[in-house]
């Protein structure tokens, strides 16, 4: 049983912080809009990650979001928060919190528990979450905590040139890997 099941964060040192929900990615500890909104009136150190593109983000985000999209940028990010000793509460989300949101969640993870291969449980970020149906949900119910108070879908018309830019981008993360197709099932890395 994956330390997720058992409602323990990451390095298995403690149960999480926040009430978690099951959602669209069992693997995944989840958290719906209200309990991210009610983060704002706490004293928790946490960070959200939007992991929509710029042109979407740009438009409205919640606030103090950081946009971060490819797998690079949580790379650079990680390396940016090597020997904090502060230990945050990562919250990742893109526009639904279905594709993008999770797969950059994960690949935090992965990456998380490569680099602490030495000391496992440790992890540098063991407390991550997913908000529930992403921002869209959360601005609907929760505009004054977005910053502007916006929101524009990832396809909407007037960006179609924008997405085509920044799906290459993200695509291009798999660049030169062959791809293969496997019917084995993918463990978490929880």
């Amino acid at each position: 049983m994956e330390a997720c099941d058992l409602g323990l964060i990451g390095d298995a040192s403690s149960t999480h912080s926040l009430p978690t929900m099951s959602g669209k990615h069992t693997d995944l500890p989840t958290i719906d809009s209200s309990t991210m909104s009610s983060l704002f009136d706490s004293s928790s150190n946490f960070t959200i990650i939007d992991c929509r593109y710029p042109y979407e983000y740009q438009v409205g985000h919640i606030q103090g979001a950081i946009n971060i999209y490819t797998e690079q940028g949580i790379q650079t990010f990680m390396e940016s928060r090597l020997h904090s000793t502060k230990n945050d509460i990562l919250i990742y989300h893109c526009e639904f919190s279905s594709h993008r949101g999770p797969k950059l969640m994960r690949f935090l993870r992965s990456m998380d528990r490569k680099q602490n291969s030495h000391r496992y449980p440790e992890l540098n970020f063991p407390e991550i979450y997913l908000l529930d149906g992403g921002y869209k949900a959360f601005y609907q119910h929760n505009k004054v905590q977005c910053n502007p108070q916006a929101y524009l879908p990832m396809l909407h018309e007037d960006h179609s040139k924008d997405l085509r830019h920044f799906r290459v981008r993200s695509k291009s993360w798999t660049a030169g890997e062959k791809r293969t197709r496997s019917r084995r099932v993918i463990r978490s890395p929880y």
